[in-house]
């Protein structure tokens, strides 16, 4: 209810507060701009995708997303990067809360998906997200190895900080 007092009718970025990510969206975000309808997500390619939202791909489209399979149809896990037009603000008013008791944005795009305008991006370079206290440990590790900083290491004794 919130979005459509600052959407005013226009498409929309999403991207959940975990989600970090090495290099820029702004490819993904131009070729949704010149997407006539629907919804693109950012995907990853993952070592262990069941632990994801995992996407069933055909050519450009996402046929399904299901979320933590024992068994993926992907190596893809579906980011916290999202971008939709309009009619997301009344997709996510009809959404359910799920087995788990919560509004569920696999549902929101999974909606797009049967309307076959759910298109994808793979996210160049690195993605995590900071979601737990490993992840985000993980996430400071490759922020700290892209910048080559120094704040996963000791200072020296008597050096100032």
């Amino acid at each position: 209810e919130l979005a459509h007092h600052f959407s005013r009718g226009e498409k929309l970025c999403v991207m959940l507060g975990d989600n970090i990510i090495e290099k820029n969206i702004a490819r993904a975000a131009e070729d949704f701009r010149n997407q006539e309808r629907g919804a693109k997500i950012l995907l990853k390619e993952v070592a262990d995708p069941e632990r994801f939202g995992v996407p069933e791909i055909d050519g450009d489209r996402i046929l399904s997303i299901e979320e933590k399979p024992t068994t993926p149809k992907s190596n893809y896990a579906v980011t916290g990067l999202y971008f939709y037009d309009n009619d997301v603000l009344d997709i996510a008013a009809n959404v359910t809360p799920s087995a788990r008791g919560e509004l569920e944005i696999t549902d929101v795009n999974n909606r797009y998906a049967e309307w076959g305008t759910l298109r994808h991006h793979v996210v160049d370079g690195w993605w995590t997200d900071a979601g737990t206290i490993p992840s985000l440990y993980h996430a400071t590790q490759l922020v700290a190895a892209a910048e080559d900083a120094s704040v996963l290491r000791m200072p020296e004794v008597g050096a100032s900080p």
